[in-house]
């Protein structure tokens, strides 16, 4: 049987009232799993959204989650799903469009190659079966520090929908859902003004094409990621006047940049009708803790001679993670990303934070997965299962969201 559609699944859900959903950027494949477990356990919709650095067309570059394109992504989590018994997954794109991989942007590639590559990727994504397509025009190299304009984001948006519309019709392909934002995504308030006067004029563009309505519109409600921490604060007042706004014009509120925010934060999204959530960074992160956690446990056993020889993974997962350079756009101070690779190194406290930073993005580096096979075997002999504590130690990152979203049984809930 056939998934309900994601956008009447997500009407559904708003219509309880009390329920916030999550969405999890899958930072690896023990974060898509330790996600499908707490889904099935807690009995709510997992949506996974990936960006185009983690999830794009091998000839790009792929991912930096295990080098998958969209095929491999969604055949892995079909696999996934059968293993765990769970099948009530939703696929998305996150921050699709021109500019939206690292190297694209660092390249300054002009307009109309962006563009093509942008629509070559989504077409990846709508072959290989996403439920939804985040089009997303709001970065801009050219227009580096300022914010991109809205004609141009309202364009390139029209542009892209109608592009990805055509294909999937092309294709004969079911209908797919759409999330849009009226800016890039890098901390402050949207203004009610500039959220509603884009609403109005987007839905009146995609009216006269015959083009549909998206599913979500990105508001910022105060929130930032920076570091391992979050540096912003979300703002309720801002938060419930965004999302009666995007009722008004019958689209939900998406929050970007959740990570790391408190109970009493994420508590009152409900109330404030923050509908959908993104959260990424913060799950990579916590499995990078889980390594270094558990090396400090191969350092005791190596010591009182349970072992005799540790795995080097925090040397070769320190190493790696700086030279990825991937950390640059989430340091708080600007004068770090310009510090050489010996300096870092030298700073304890500082290449320990790049770590926590940046470790996610080479856990598919070949040395990186080899040494942590050699910790597993090695904490294996002390009876410790290295694996499953990666896995559990994610889940309960993810269930702080589950609980204070009231996520237990949404999708019964939904389906009655």
């Amino acid at each position: 049987m056939s998934k309900i559609l994601f956008k009447e699944l997500m009407h559904n859900i708003y219509n309880l009232k009390d329920v916030s959903t999550l969405s999890v950027g899958p930072m690896s494949t023990n974060v898509i799993r330790a996600c499908f477990e707490m889904a099935q356990e807690y009995n709510f919709p997992l949506i996974f959204i990936a960006s185009r650095n983690q999830i794009d067309l091998k000839k790009y570059g792929g991912g930096y989650v295990n080098g998958w394109d969209q095929f491999d992504f969604v055949n892995n989590i079909k696999q996934i799903a059968q293993e765990i018994n769970f099948y009530d997954f939703y696929i998305c794109r996150d921050h699709g469009g021109p500019w939206q991989r690292d190297e694209e942007r660092n390249a300054h590639l002009p307009i109309d190659q962006a563009m093509a590559i942008a629509q070559e990727s989504f077409t990846a994504d709508i072959k290989a079966g996403f439920d939804m397509i985040m089009v997303d025009p709001t970065k801009d190299p050219f227009v580096s520090g300022k914010v991109v304009p809205m004609d141009f984001v309202l364009d390139k948006t029209v542009e892209l929908i109608e592009f990805c519309e055509n294909q999937r019709k092309t294709l004969g392909i079911r209908e797919i859902s759409y999330e849009v934002g009226t800016e890039e995504t890098n901390g402050g308030l949207t203004s009610t003004e500039e959220y509603d006067f884009f609403l109005t004029e987007l839905k009146n563009r995609l009216n006269k094409l015959n083009l549909p309505l998206p599913i979500f519109a990105v508001g910022q409600t105060g929130t930032l990621v920076k570091s391992t921490i979050q540096a912003g604060r979300f703002n309720f007042t801002n938060a419930k006047k965004l999302s009666a706004m995007a009722i008004k014009h019958k689209v939900f509120l998406k929050e970007h940049n959740a990570d790391y925010l408190d109970d009493a934060s994420l508590l009152q999204h409900i109330p404030a009708r923050v509908f959908a959530t993104n959260v990424a960074p913060q799950f990579g992160t916590e499995e990078t803790r889980g390594y270094l956690v558990l090396c400090s446990i191969e350092d005791v056993l190596f010591k009182h001679k349970i072992i005799t020889k540790k795995s080097n993974l925090h040397n070769i997962l320190l190493n790696k993670a700086i030279k990825t350079k991937r950390w640059k756009k989430w340091v708080v101070s600007e004068h770090i990303s310009r510090l050489s690779f010996d300096v870092i190194k030298q700073d304890k406290v500082l290449s320990d934070e790049i770590l926590q930073i940046a470790g996610h993005y080479v856990l598919n580096d070949e040395s990186v997965k080899k040494e942590i096979k050699t910790l597993f075997k090695n904490l294996d002999k002390a009876y410790i299962d290295g694996e499953r504590y990666i896995i559990n130690r994610i889940k309960n990152s993810v269930r702080q969201f589950v609980e204070c979203f009231n996520l237990h049984n949404s999708l019964k809930r939904a389906k009655n």
